[in-house]
């Protein structure tokens, strides 16, 4: 089995020989070539080692991992970002759909973050990522949400959305352009992104655009008319909620 070369940067020495470990007992396709505990000494070792994939830590004393990675040209290897639960770029990170482990790190979601990109290794899509994970990380809500597909990852206005359809593990996003995207993401992951951007789940298998709402019809147990003229079924649970939020103003 060809193995993964990789690359990991953090200034914390305890988190660094934690994931050392990780990899040695549960990771054989993984291959640790350097390892750095600055933006300085780790810009140098990606030079010299050209890994597949690095583990980057969000903040060190000298800079932040998104400071290397803008110095960076063609970024061909995948990346996994390092961060502290509560850190500012966690929602632009999601919203770019750029893998991410918490500290302190699980090992569960640690190795399931590590299989994710290993299946895509060959796919040097984060180039793109990353320039709108840049572009997110301006705005205070990040306006632009990465949908991942078969072939790679689409980046939609959320403003864009009009509604979205549970596919069983994956997702069908509706645009306003009428064009649908089967996105491999559960309508819960998504929701979980979605939730202060005027989204409501109306029904287990439906997640509405409030903005597109033309009307609310009492009719068959009540549902939603969007202004593409969809129909949604709003569930029993949800009518009073959802009858509250359109009373109200949507700023």
């Amino acid at each position: 089995m060809e193995k993964i070369t990789t690359v990991i940067i953090d200034d914390e020495f305890d988190a660094v020989n934690f994931l050392s470990s990780i990899i040695k007992e549960y990771c054989k396709n993984i291959e640790i070539v350097g390892v750095a505990h600055s933006v300085e000494d780790g810009k140098k070792i990606l030079k010299t080692t050209k890994p597949q994939l690095l583990l980057l830590d969000v903040e060190m004393p000298d800079g932040t991992g998104f400071n290397l990675l803008e110095e960076i040209k063609d970024i061909d290897f995948r990346v996994i970002f390092i961060t502290a639960y509560n850190h500012y770029a966690i929602q632009a990170i999601k919203f770019s759909a750029i893998d991410y482990i918490l500290k302190p790190i699980n090992i569960r979601e640690f190795l399931a973050s590590i299989k994710k990109v290993s299946d895509l290794i060959n796919n040097h899509a984060f180039n793109q990522q990353f320039s709108h994970l840049m572009e997110n990380l301006k705005n205070e809500k990040p306006t632009k949400i990465g949908l991942p597909q078969s072939d790679g990852i689409e980046f939609v206005e959320t403003a864009e959305i009009i509604r979205i359809k549970a596919e069983g593990s994956y997702s069908t996003v509706f645009l306003k352009n009428n064009r649908e995207i089967l996105v491999s993401k559960n309508l819960g992951e998504i929701q979980e992104l979605l939730v202060d951007r005027h989204f409501f789940r109306s029904h287990n298998s439906h997640l509405i655009n409030l903005r597109f709402v033309k009307k609310y019809v009492k009719a068959d147990g009540g549902y939603i008319v969007m202004e593409n003229n969809d129909t949604i079924p709003v569930s029993r649970t949800k009518k009073d909620s959802f009858l509250q939020l359109m009373s109200s103003t949507l700023e």
